[in-house]
Formats: structure tokens, C-alpha cells, sequence
């Protein structure tokens, strides 16, 4: 009688918080000043900073031509002949601009970049929100080595919560099977405590950021 007795405290228990959970959690409201430094100067140069902070390039632009021509002269002056892109509005600018891409399947593993673009910007930690539901699905954020995102400042905002708002209100009740962080290339010091770029993922990580 008495294990029953605690079994019933229990589930009332269990029941009241379940009950109650929804406006506890609407009582709640978080400061994020309280849990990351300001976004200083401006959300551009703190996104730049963060970004080559951590081993990634960023490259400011005024404008798409003149973002399209950093791009062009960033592949020719890496040698960078096998670039591989998915995104057919991509893919159409680039050839606009005579500038060299693939997108045959049969060439993917050969690619020795891969250019994306991303769903948007974290100032705060120079990171990017990519998912699957674009054209460039999964694989094209983990598989190249050097991984070009394209970008331009409305994409830009200050913290992650804010990002993961503004992807539940883009797609409300159809989010993507996978949305993810990337903040700077892949690297790891599991070995010696050395650090290596490039050891689950891209070793480069560069960002194209138009600002107009």
C-alpha cells in the first residue's frame, strides 16, 4: 500500500509540472547581454572579426558584380580549377562572368572547392546557418575542401537565438531535416593537443559578404 501510495505522489507530481510547463516557460525571457559580449562595432566588422578570429576570410563587397569579381580572382589566384556548385542562380551568375564551375555528380569527388550559399549570419560568433533545404543540400557543407559561402548583409544578425527564429518563421512548420552551425573551418586537437584545420571538413572557409 505504501509503494502505491508513492507511485500516485509521483505521477501527481509529474502531472502538475506537465501541466504547468507552458506558462513557466513563458515567464522566462533571456538577456543576451548576460550571456555574450555586444555585437561592437556594428554587426558587419563583428561578424568579419569573429570570423578571422577563428582561421576563416571574410571578403566585404559593395555590391553583386564586385562580389562575383573577388570570387573569380579568389579561384584563380588559389588555383582552384575544380569548383563545384549545385545552386543553379549560382551557377547562372558565375558563367555570367565566365567564371569556371561544375555541377556534373560524376565530378563531385574530384571538386577542389565548393561554393553555397547560407541561410544566414551570427555576428556575435563570425558563424553561419546553413540547412538542407536549398539547392545545395547536405554534403556541399561538409565535403569540399575549401568552402565559399555567398552572403549579403539582410542575412546578417546578431546572436544564434536570433537565427533560429528567423529559420522557424521562414519555414514555420516544414523546417529542414538538418540546420546547422558552421563557425570557421573543421579542425580538431584531439592528437597531441595540435591543432589541425580540415580534419572532419573544410580546411578553408571563406565568406563573400555583400553589403548592398
Amino acid at each position: 500500500m505504501k509503494n502505491n501510495a508513492s507511485r500516485e505522489i509521483i505521477l501527481s507530481r509529474i502531472s502538475d509540472i506537465k501541466g504547468n510547463r507552458s506558462n513557466k516557460f513563458e515567464q522566462i525571457h533571456f538577456d543576451n547581454t548576460a550571456i555574450y559580449k555586444a555585437v561592437l562595432p556594428d554587426l558587419v566588422s563583428c561578424f568579419k572579426n569573429e570570423l578571422e578570429s577563428i582561421s576563416g576570410k571574410c571578403f566585404l563587397s559593395e555590391n553583386q558584380e564586385e562580389q562575383l569579381q573577388q570570387i573569380k580572382s579568389f579561384i584563380e589566384n588559389n588555383h582552384l580549377q575544380e569548383v563545384y556548385c549545385r545552386d543553379t542562380n549560382i551557377i547562372t551568375e558565375l558563367k555570367k562572368r565566365n567564371i569556371p564551375c561544375i555541377n556534373d555528380e560524376k565530378s563531385f569527388e574530384n571538386m577542389k572547392a565548393g561554393i553555397t550559399g547560407c541561410e544566414f549570419l551570427i555576428a556575435r560568433t563570425g558563424s553561419v546557418i546553413v540547412t538542407s533545404a536549398g539547392e545545395s543540400g547536405r554534403q556541399m557543407n561538409v565535403f569540399p575542401p575549401v568552402h565559399i559561402v555567398i552572403a549579403d548583409k539582410s542575412q546578417l544578425l546578431e546572436y544564434p537565438e536570433d537565427a533560429l527564429i528567423a529559420i522557424q518563421k521562414k519555414y514555420e512548420n516544414s523546417l529542414p531535416s538538418t540546420i546547422t552551425t558552421i563557425t570557421g573551418p573543421s579542425r580538431t586537437a584531439d592528437i597531441e593537443k595540435t591543432l589541425v584545420l580540415g580534419a572532419h571538413g573544410p580546411k578553408e572557409f571563406v565568406i563573400f559578404l555583400r553589403l548592398n
